[in-house]
């Protein structure tokens, strides 16, 4: 049996200011209806001999994975909680121990959740390929067919010395070249970028980490040895002090440098990582200009831009070769020829503490959602969405009091000691130190306007009694 394990952990940084570290690319709609966490999983269907899907996520994520999964109607194995990032052969390692609990002999096949496959019937046959060289102990890789010398890969050497085949023994994976070395690794037809796509046996997998890399199957071990599972089983939840102590390593450097066991399967099926903005301007639908644009976009005297506008009209006069993208909170503007340096503002925007880095004005929660409408010295005004049926947890602030205003549906209050119903247009006070609840009794989405005041008003200033998505924090 196929196992999926679609690692769901990263932040996507160079895709700020859409992609956040508490709402990352792989869960967003960048290249249609779907996200591309969504999309990895849809494009699986029709895939023989396959089991449920294993999808790792980071713990700050759980709820809108879970959710998103559902809104596909997909059905999955518990998520696997990752506390801290430790990289791919660590999760994937995770991810092989807990497989093994049920299905001993199954094969996984290790997939990005955040890359584009146009071709899908290639993608299939390439796995097929890969399950016959999986079941005779190798551990594939997915070698994809470059058509320019690109420099933010890495590259996989194929042992081509018998000649041409629909798979390979690995060579040599090599770091990312710069543009005349990429040149000639096109020209010359035995390389491929590396796609960070594996297929192998669960038990193969752990027997080479543990040869090449034992400290880092010990720590898993044990970590696994002790998991916990929240809500009813659907979220494994990895204990932080012991995953922690695993060093940071990709899969790459940890096995497949290392292994006398790789081989790679060509696959040329159209895709993409979505490393950059640029990659979204290659794939999207350019105009005569050279435009790609999505949203409020009015372009003018302009050509060869990708113009993305989330929130409100975004207008540009004579610019050619940008990438410019527009959010509640923020615009990036950065030449299209050095958008892997979107990362420096990340950076930056870290050492500085500002929260653009984390979250967007509008933020998810497993209830719902709120929206950050102004933000002033001892102030906050937000509008909170509630679900129907959802309820906030029972909580109490230490450094600021709360108004609740009424908008559209029916709210439930619990403040102390007493419970009582509000509806549109009717409003109430929460004091500084009452615990208090908010709950949505209705069948239509419950919106309020919350207006805070404090000498203090950050998230962490929450102390929570009663949970019903088992938060503590």
């Amino acid at each position: 049996m196929i196992i999926p394990v679609v690692l769901s952990g990263g932040i996507g940084s160079r895709l700020w200011p859409l992609s956040r570290e508490h709402y990352p690319k792989q869960l967003l709609a960048l290249t249609g209806e779907q996200t591309l966490l969504q999309n990895t999983l849809i494009r699986l269907q029709g895939l023989p001999d396959k089991g449920k899907a294993t999808v790792v996520c980071n713990e700050a994520h759980r709820f809108m994975v879970a959710e998103q999964l559902r809104q596909q109607n997909i059905a999955s194995s518990p998520l696997l909680l990752e506390p801290i990032g430790r990289n791919t052969a660590p999760a994937i390692a995770i991810a092989a121990l807990s497989v093994m609990e049920k299905t001993p002999d199954a094969l996984l096949l290790v997939l990005p959740a955040d890359h584009v496959i146009d071709d899908i019937p290639a993608f299939h046959q390439a796995i097929g390929q890969a399950v016959l060289l999986a079941k005779q102990g190798q551990l594939v890789t997915f070698g994809i067919v470059g058509k320019t010398p690109e420099t933010g890969y890495g590259y996989i050497k194929a042992d081509k010395s018998h000649g041409d085949a629909p798979h390979y023994p690995v060579a040599q994976f090599v770091e990312k070249p710069d543009k005349k070395t990429a040149k000639a690794y096109l020209a010359s037809g035995d390389y491929y970028w590396n796609s960070g796509m594996f297929l192998f046996a669960a038990q193969t997998y752990l027997a080479e980490l543990g040869q090449h890399s034992p400290d880092i199957l010990a720590v898993c071990q044990q970590t696994f040895a002790h998991v916990s599972l929240d809500l009813d089983a659907d979220f494994v939840r990895l204990e932080a002090d012991l995953f922690g102590q695993c060093r940071s390593e990709s899969i790459d450097y940890a096995v497949m440098e290392k292994t006398d066991k790789a081989a790679v399967v060509p696959l040329d099926a159209g895709w993409n990582d979505i490393g950059a903005w640029s990659a979204l301007w290659d794939m999207g639908q350019r105009d005569f200009d050279g435009l790609v644009k999505s949203g409020d976009v009015l372009a003018i005297d302009s050509k060869n831009c990708y113009l993305r506008a989330e929130y409100r009209l975004l207008a540009t006069v004579g610019v050619d070769n940008l990438i410019v993208v527009e959010t509640a909170d923020a615009v990036l503007v950065a030449d299209k020829n050095k958008v892997q340096d979107v990362k420096k503002v990340v950076d930056a925007l870290k050492k500085c503490e500002r929260c653009e880095v984390d979250l967007h004005r509008k933020v998810l929660r497993p209830w719902g959602s709120y929206e950050a409408l102004a933000l002033e010295n001892r102030f906050q005004v937000k509008r909170i969405t509630v679900n129907p049926r959802a309820s906030l947890s029972l909580q109490l602030h230490y450094h600021r009091a709360e108004h609740w205003i009424v908008v559209k549906g029916t709210a439930k209050v619990t403040r102390d000691n007493e419970t009582f119903l509000l509806t549109e247009n009717q409003s109430t006070y929460i004091p500084l130190g009452a615990k208090h609840r908010l709950e949505n009794p209705g069948l239509v989405p419950l919106e309020i306007i919350e207006i805070q005041s404090g000498a203090y008003l950050g998230e962490d200033d929450i102390v929570r009694f009663a949970d019903d998505y088992g938060r503590n924090a």
